[in-house]
């Protein structure tokens, strides 16, 4: 026999012969009758053999369709346990969830969303990369990524959130302004400068002019809570340390700056995984909230 034998097929003829009838098998089935018998007689023509005897009031499994469905009915029962099981259609969302981010956005950003997110949704575990490098998101596995971004994201594969466009704003800690006083506008000489490579660019200074010039955020608002100098960050890098006091916004004279927008990336599917759309979503809340 070359042509594969359809599923549907032999989930039909399991309910005939589990209620040697044919309109108990198509009540169970939900579906007509006449859509049994002929599953029932394609399946036949299609192994050769007749699988049931049949009489105006009975059914009967014929030796073939005895050795038929007692080969079959395990497999069947264990694939409807498998897809009816599977994690992502329960109505929790759970499973394995693999995503990246930036390692500044990562290490300052995601600790309490994550927490927060595990103690509402306990049967989701976390695979989480946090790297500059960005990853092909299709190709090597992962459901969702994290990214600031000023460039286009045109890509059919996958699914764009843009969640805020991050602004960029100018901080020291109260150390330094105590000791150094506020400048008026970018690249004061007078003051001491801890700048990401993307700010210096941005901002259209020299690379000379800086201090200290970096290539994390992360790096640049530790150098700035030491009292070293005076930095741009964005929102979400500053934020956790100007709520407790260990910088403060500096007011100076420059044109509106943006990193870019902070968007979630998802692959394309016809069906999103709950895990994914859960994260996003909460992500989104908190992110809006002001968490991190």
């Amino acid at each position: 026999m070359k042509t594969p034998v359809d599923l549907q097929l032999l989930e039909n003829f399991a309910a005939v012969a589990e209620f040697s009838s044919f309109s108990k098998a198509a009540a169970k089935l939900g579906v007509a009758k006449g859509t049994v018998s002929r599953s029932i007689s394609q399946l036949e023509a299609l192994l050769g053999v007749e699988l049931l005897h049949r009489t105006t009031h009975h059914v009967a499994l014929s030796t073939a369709g005895t050795a038929l469905y007692e080969r079959t009915q395990a497999h069947l029962a264990a694939l409807r346990s498998a897809v009816v099981d599977l994690p992502e259609r329960e109505e929790a969302p759970s499973g394995l969830l693999r995503m990246t981010a930036p390692p500044d956005f990562g290490a300052m950003v995601l600790p309490p969303v994550v927490a927060a997110f595990s103690r509402r949704f306990p049967n989701v575990r976390f695979d989480i990369r946090l790297s500059a490098q960005r990853v092909d998101l299709v190709k090597e596995g992962y459901d969702l990524a994290i990214r600031v971004t000023g460039g286009s994201l045109d890509d059919s594969n996958l699914t764009v959130r843009r969640v805020a466009r991050d602004t960029v704003a100018f901080f020291a800690a109260p150390s330094y302004i105590a000791r150094r006083g506020r400048p008026k506008q970018i690249g004061d000489e007078r003051h001491s400068w801890v700048l990401h490579h993307l700010a210096v660019r941005l901002l259209q200074m020299k690379a000379d002019s800086v201090e200290f010039l970096v290539d994390d955020f992360f790096l640049a608002r530790e150098l700035m809570r030491d009292g070293l100098g005076i930095g741009a960050l964005p929102s979400f890098v500053a934020r956790p340390y100007v709520r407790e006091g260990l910088l403060e916004e500096v007011s100076v004279e420059h044109p509106p700056v943006s990193a870019g927008h902070l968007v979630i990336l998802y692959p394309s599917r016809r069906q999103t995984p709950k895990k994914v759309s859960a994260f996003r979503d909460f992500l989104i809340d908190a992110l809006r909230s002001g968490v991190g």
